[in-house]
């Protein structure tokens, strides 16, 4: 009797160890397929975060506006400031649609990125004072004569906020704004069409050329702030408020710069195109191509995965103070060009 307890005994635990070994081979096929799925779920969200942070590239604005006039005849011409206002329509259609679409106001997984966002903003800003000066400036013979309709309806809509994600998404109020800018655009090119109007002279290129210089000594202030080592004293020995920018935001004040200076580089490459007359009656064509040389210059490759912010002539680069002296002297030329269009 005692034999068969022993036996029976030994074959139950027998099949209790087949159980727990079973168990634990099961629940380790489950904790790596866990591991596996939860592996594939990040690398697949890090290649979106790299894929949605690629640049826009450049176009052509000219050929832009050409293309979407549906201007086959390299005879004819476009109607003076058709190709700056395409350029803005292009412009704003680009931050919407590149990949992965908008992604200033996103939550998951577009809003754990903050490069593209800032780039986004910079080119946001660049975008507002391009449609206002072009509303305020550019589509009005005299300060007395009336707005266009569409321009008005254009401006506001391009400064909605920047992150709202719902009631209303960013991504409608700005489409409403390329969608007025178009049918400014449309009038524009239609000769029978008398509503549209844009006037290239000197004094209201100045006037826009007042908030661009504005706008360039504020990005490159923010820039050389990375590298501040003290704070500097004006005459009266009274510190001027000179802040070094925090680290963890060296590389979003980058990336809006970024942003900033390759829309910027787009609306002077219309600027060129539409105000030729007046820019060579000015003898400032050299001066506009110097603006335009730089601005390329700042599209340059960046060729490290993260944004360096080397000291003085130590080991790495500051990309922030390369960045900052392209924009400087963009900003001096730009000076220069501002004086020659009030020379009389």
């Amino acid at each position: 009797m005692s034999s068969r307890v022993k036996k029976t005994t030994s074959s139950t635990r027998s099949a209790r160890r087949k159980d727990m070994q079973a168990s634990e081979t099961k629940n380790r096929g489950i904790k790596w397929t866990l591991g596996i799925l939860l592996t594939i779920i990040v690398l697949s969200i890090y290649a979106l975060t790299i894929y949605w942070s690629i640049e826009p590239s450049e176009f052509d604005v000219v050929e832009a506006a050409r293309e979407d006039a549906g201007l086959t005849d390299i005879s004819q011409d476009l109607p003076s400031g058709a190709v700056y206002t395409n350029t803005l329509a292009r412009m704003a259609e680009t931050v919407l649609n590149k990949n992965g679409g908008y992604l200033s106001n996103d939550i998951f997984p577009g809003g754990m990125i903050d490069n593209m966002p800032a780039w986004e903003f910079g080119a946001l800003v660049m975008i507002r004072d391009a449609t206002t000066a072009l509303r305020n400036h550019f589509a009005r013979s005299q300060s007395q004569s009336k707005e266009n309709y569409q321009l008005s309806k254009a401006e506001p809509s391009f400064y909605f906020t920047h992150t709202s994600y719902w009631l209303p998404a960013t991504e409608d109020e700005y489409q409403k704004g390329i969608d007025n800018l178009r049918i400014y655009l449309k009038n524009l090119n239609d000769p029978n069409a008398s509503s549209a109007h844009f006037y290239a002279r000197a004094d209201n290129l100045s006037q826009y050329l007042q908030v661009v210089e504005k706008r360039l000594g504020d990005y490159s202030h923010r820039l050389s702030a990375s590298s501040v080592q003290k704070h500097l004293y004006n005459f009266s020995n009274d510190k001027i408020g000179v802040t070094k920018t925090p680290w963890l935001e060296v590389d979003d004040v980058f990336w809006e710069a970024r942003g900033a200076t390759w829309a910027l580089l787009h609306i002077l490459n219309a600027v060129k195109a539409d105000f030729k007359s007046t820019l060579k009656g000015k003898a400032a064509l050299a001066t506009m191509q110097q603006i335009i040389h730089e601005l390329e210059d700042s599209q340059s490759p960046i060729m490290s995965p993260m944004i360096l912010n080397g000291d003085g002539f130590g080991l790495f680069a500051n990309y922030s103070l390369t960045m900052a002296n392209y924009i400087t002297r963009a900003n001096a030329s730009t000076l220069d060009l501002r004086d020659l269009m009030m020379r009389g």
